[in-house]
């Protein structure tokens, strides 16, 4: 098949989707036709095909990226109105290593306002449908990327996550996303990127439709660091020890976990254990009872060198004037803010969560001993199973009432644990069910195996609509 071909298809699919779902929010299809001839012409009269797979091998493959990563002469607001004519002059470092691989971005997607909520809804290009319903959140922040690889709109999507901002879209719309063990892959050229301790718990990603592209984008991504990462290490499933943790304990913050969500998780066990014939150790691991806590109190504690985190008040106000919270919200109730309530809201809560300056000691002196708890438990060969969020897409709107349910990814952040999201078929509603894969730190290789191995007992991506 001609690459011309291919990344036409890929341009069609969108024109025809888009309008309904608007995860694509600025696209370059001229260019990526161009480079895709580019392709076929260097197909044409290359060397021999193991010479370019090697020194190309992404080459032609339809990809997106999030909108807050920078893509040369794309957008790069992170859906803040006032950056709505921020135009990216370089590309992301992940952005030029995919493009150097032979990928050909077709546009970029919708996140939600500077990242940092699950509805991927903003106030510069408004909100992202799930393609399984359209009444449906898409998750956030990649919620876009989440829904252009849902619809079969790309192959490959860029995603970047500090609280579950890959795997929650990956979730609620039924494809595969991965977040790294920490540090690996580079943050660089994403608005807003981290500083002082988040560094230590913002990655990027891959997401895909098919377990198998994890891998390979992976490496991609992650350029030289990625030989710590044990990729060419053959797994073997059998040798695995699987454990299994079916709620956080009941936290107060969050929604019980939905009964299919439950149910869905409970087929994994069964069929790892009849087919590897494994054993499954259920688990109950008290502290992630306090995961939305922990991580709150992590994300805004001084790093080693005693700086402080970046505050999102600031970040909104986008070096302009600080943004006061309490005041937006009122511009808000009239209709008068450029905000969403979400990140106003966001606003108002981070002032709340340093006034208790001892409970915020005592929660990151509990995230650091959990982290110990996990790491030991996991060890070199564990892997744990553990919902991906408490309930499957809700309605738009609805995080509002329950903001805190993205503490069942969130938690993993700031421990630094490696984590595959996998699809596992659609409910009973037609939306999709999945489940997260954790492994100890640099132990990727044995969630993105467990991973291509799930796809295959259930099923993985399914086409919206087809069912």
């Amino acid at each position: 098949v001609a690459c011309v071909e291919v990344v036409e298809a890929y341009v069609e699919r969108i024109k025809e989707v888009n309008p309904l779902i608007n995860a694509v929010v600025k696209d370059r299809f001229e260019e990526a036709l161009q480079e895709a001839r580019q392709v076929d012409k260097l197909l044409s009269e290359g060397p021999g095909d193991d010479c370019l797979e090697e020194k190309f091998p992404l080459l032609g493959v339809p990809i997106t990226v999030k909108e807050a990563f920078s893509l040369y002469g794309m957008p790069n607001t992170s859906g803040l109105v006032n950056r709505r004519n921020v135009i990216a002059t370089s590309d992301a470092t992940v952005v030029s290593r995919l493009k150097q691989a032979g990928a050909i971005p077709l546009g970029v997607t919708n996140c939600s306002e500077l990242c940092m909520w699950y509805e991927s809804s903003n106030r510069v290009y408004g909100r992202t449908n799930n393609p399984y319903d359209l009444q449906r959140i898409v998750g956030g922040s990649s919620g876009g990327e989440g829904s252009v690889l849902a619809a079969a709109c790309s192959v490959v999507g860029v995603g970047s996550d500090i609280g579950g901002s890959i795997r929650m879209p990956a979730f609620f719309n039924g494809v595969f996303g991965h977040k790294p063990t920490t540090g690996v892959v580079p943050n660089d050229g994403q608005f807003p990127n981290a500083h002082g301790v988040r560094t230590s718990y913002l990655c990027t990603g891959p997401m895909c439709r098919y377990a198998e592209d994890l891998e390979p984008v992976l490496r991609v991504m992650a350029g030289p660091g990625v030989s710590k990462l044990k990729l060419n290490e053959k797994v073997s499933l059998e040798k695995i020890k699987f454990h299994c943790m079916d709620h956080d304990g009941g936290s107060i913050f969050v929604s019980p976990v939905d009964k299919e969500i439950l149910q869905a998780q409970k087929k994994v066990v069964e069929h790892l254990e009849s087919d590897l014939g494994v054993q499954v150790q259920h688990v109950a691991i008290h502290k992630m009872k306090y995961s939305f806590q922990i991580w709150s109190a992590m994300m805004s504690s001084k790093d080693s060198e005693g700086q402080e985190a970046q505050r999102f008040t600031d970040l909104l106000g986008d070096h302009g004037k600080p943004v006061w919270p309490l005041w937006e919200l009122m511009k808000w109730l009239v209709g008068m803010s450029s905000h969403t309530l979400p990140a106003i809201a966001l606003g108002l809560t981070e002032k709340l969560v340093n006034l208790n300056l001892s409970g915020k000691a005592k929660l990151v002196s509990m995230g650091k001993s959990l982290q110990e708890e996990m790491e030991a438990l996991l060890g070199p060969d564990g892997v744990l199973l553990y919902p991906s969020h408490p309930t499957i897409a809700p309605k738009h709107h609805s995080p509002i009432c329950m903001p805190f349910n993205f503490a069942y990814t969130a938690i993993f952040n700031v421990l630094g644990l490696p984590v595959t999201q996998c699809p596992l078929g659609l409910g009973s509603e037609g939306l999709p069910l999945g489940i997260q894969l954790v492994a100890a730190s640099y132990n990727d290789h044995l969630t993105l195996a467990v991973a291509r191995y799930l796809e295959k007992a259930f099923g993985g991506w399914v086409l919206p609509g087809e069912v």
